[in-house]
């Protein structure tokens, strides 16, 4: 009896050796054996998990993350770093409206500002016509014959006016016959242009039923017509211009009014002897204005 116990304990010795013990089993295969326990535990309290429910999880989280990346993406155009300057900026000097921090607009306006500061710069000259002083600036007359330097800056000014306007360079029906008023401000800068010419006739802008509204400045945006019957003009307004942060000031009423004083010698013109040359919609509404009346006469200065 005795050996025979003694026999089982050499026995269970010897499969002890042979068996690892709890200690001897790695901490991470431990970890992993609780976390599948857990995940055993997990799955029959909720459900089996599936490939095919685990991928439509995976792709469902997928959307929502593009959806949401998509969002920012959209929202998020200009980013806000702190910087002076953001977003859509105005040059106090220049009057150009661009993108601050962005390159290419930021390199346009570096270009505009020094050809548009150049063009405006009023050096001023010894033998310049004064045909106007007003408390904030002055009207100079330049015509065809003057010295160099003035129909140098006319010119200069001229390329800028166009430019705004959308004109194209078209030389004058009657260039030895040209009068061009320009505007000078006390900081000797031309702020205002008015290029005037000899005409011989016409047309009428015919008015459109507005109803009950009266004109405003959406109505002058519209296409809008003149009649084809001519009637007799004497001078015609080809560009008139004002500086965009000079606007509002009376400016070019003041140009035309000077022009009607000084384009024929000892006689003022009324508002039937002049005309204007395709406005623009804000040109068309100044000479609503102006004329007291929106069927006042156009001409075409190409013709």
């Amino acid at each position: 009896m005795k050996i025979s116990m003694f026999l089982q304990k050499i026995l269970t010795v010897r499969i002890r050796q042979f068996l690892p013990s709890p200690l001897s089993i790695p901490s991470s295969v431990r970890l992993q054996s609780i976390q599948k326990g857990s995940l055993v535990g997990e799955q029959s309290s909720v459900g089996s998990i599936t490939p095919a429910n685990f991928l439509k999880q995976i792709n469902t989280q997928k959307s929502i993350n593009t959806r949401d990346t998509n969002k920012e993406t959209k929202d998020q155009l200009i980013i806000d770093a702190g910087q002076k300057h953001f977003g859509a900026t105005m040059c106090k000097s220049c009057g150009m409206i661009y993108t601050a921090s962005n390159p290419e607009d930021e390199l346009q306006h570096v270009q505009h500002h020094h050809r548009f500061l150049e063009g405006i710069k009023y050096p001023g000259w010894k033998k310049e016509r004064v045909v106007a002083e007003f408390w904030d600036g002055k009207i100079v007359l330049v015509l065809p014959h003057d010295p160099s330097y003035a129909i140098k800056k006319v010119e200069d000014v001229q390329e800028l006016v166009d430019s705004e306007l959308g004109f194209q360079q078209v030389v004058p029906r009657c260039p030895d016959k040209t009068k061009t008023f320009l505007f000078i401000s006390d900081e000797k800068k031309v702020v205002g242009c008015l290029i005037a010419e000899p005409i011989k006739q016409a047309f009428r802008v015919l008015s459109e039923p507005t109803g009950a509204e009266s004109p405003s400045s959406k109505e002058c945006h519209r296409a809008w017509q003149c009649s084809n019957v001519p009637v007799p003009a004497v001078c015609g307004i080809s560009r008139i211009w004002v500086f965009r942060l000079k606007r509002r000031k009376r400016i070019a009423r003041r140009l035309v009014d000077t022009l009607r004083n000084r384009f024929m010698f000892g006689c003022f013109l009324s508002i039937d002897e002049i005309a204007f040359s395709d406005p623009t919609p804000d040109g068309k509404l100044f000479a609503t204005k102006y004329c007291n009346t929106p069927n006042f006469l156009v001409y075409n200065f190409n013709s």
